[in-house]
């Protein structure tokens, strides 16, 4: 059976508990995400369980899950999940800055029906932080659990003043997970449909004919990426280099799939 991209699982979090937790993780114990190509401004994260080869303490491994200093040293992680029976592998928090962006990307090895499970428990949720899966706004607030299927496209943009911080909970596929995951898809608040910068601007494009044509006629890429963030610039559209090459390789990938059999 495949599984939902998302859904809110219908458990209850202390997020008191979890807040009092992060208040005393010290400023110089975040670490900054070692997908440094994934992200602009600060990307940051600390590590409670991650695996013991793992090159860096927020990065992948393959042995054994070690429990990390914040979470020995500071029970309420561990009091305030007492409730949700999981075989957790990895638990980090991960917190995106005001201004930052995460560029749509995708975790493969969140794919197949073996891989592990990650749940999201968004901490500090300002209002001006959009969550992308596959096109879709995730609706996501404080002290909520969310499945998310990230071996699916994703992207985030922190557009508010302050900080954006996820509990992120790998986890073993189990039968009660599972459940949790089906039993929460009927209540989980419906998405909002992506209507992005980039999007007005190719709207622009096909009502706009001149606009268009203008574009049409650059064949260095650089250019037009340049030009093209100018052209939106000048309409009142901001949208990222990296949003921009990603729509163009999606573009391609789309021309190409077209001709197989």
């Amino acid at each position: 059976m495949s599984r939902p991209a998302f859904s809110r699982l219908p458990v209850t979090v202390d997020l008191p508990l979890l807040l009092q937790a992060l208040a005393v993780i010290e400023h110089d114990a975040w670490r900054g995400h070692f997908n440094t190509a994934y992200f602009a401004g600060d990307w940051s994260g600390v590590a409670l369980i991650s695996a013991a080869d793992a090159l860096t303490e927020l990065s992948p491994g393959t042995a054994e899950s070690v429990q990390r200093a914040p979470w020995l040293n500071d029970r309420r992680w561990q009091q305030a999940l007492q409730d949700l029976p999981l075989e957790i592998v990895s638990a980090r928090l991960l917190r995106l800055g005001p201004g930052g962006q995460i560029h749509e990307h995708r975790d493969y090895d969140l794919d197949g029906p073996d891989a592990d499970l990650r749940l999201h428990i968004p901490l500090l949720s300002p209002p001006a932080v959009d969550f992308w899966l596959d096109g879709l706004r995730m609706p996501m607030a404080a002290g909520e659990c969310w499945f998310l299927d990230l071996a699916r496209p994703h992207r985030v943009d922190n557009r508010d003043s302050a900080a954006r911080i996820h509990l992120v909970l790998d986890c073993r596929p189990g039968v009660w997970l599972e459940q949790m995951i089906a039993e929460g898809l009927p209540s989980t608040p419906q998405p909002g449909a992506e209507d992005s910068a980039l999007q007005r601007f190719q709207r622009l494009l096909v009502a706009d004919p001149a606009l268009s044509a203008t574009l049409q006629a650059l064949r260095d890429p650089e250019a037009f990426i340049s030009q093209t963030l100018a052209l939106a610039a000048e309409r009142g559209l901001s949208f990222s280099r990296e949003e921009l090459h990603t729509a163009m390789r999606n573009g391609r990938r789309s021309w190409n799939e077209q001709w197989r059999a």
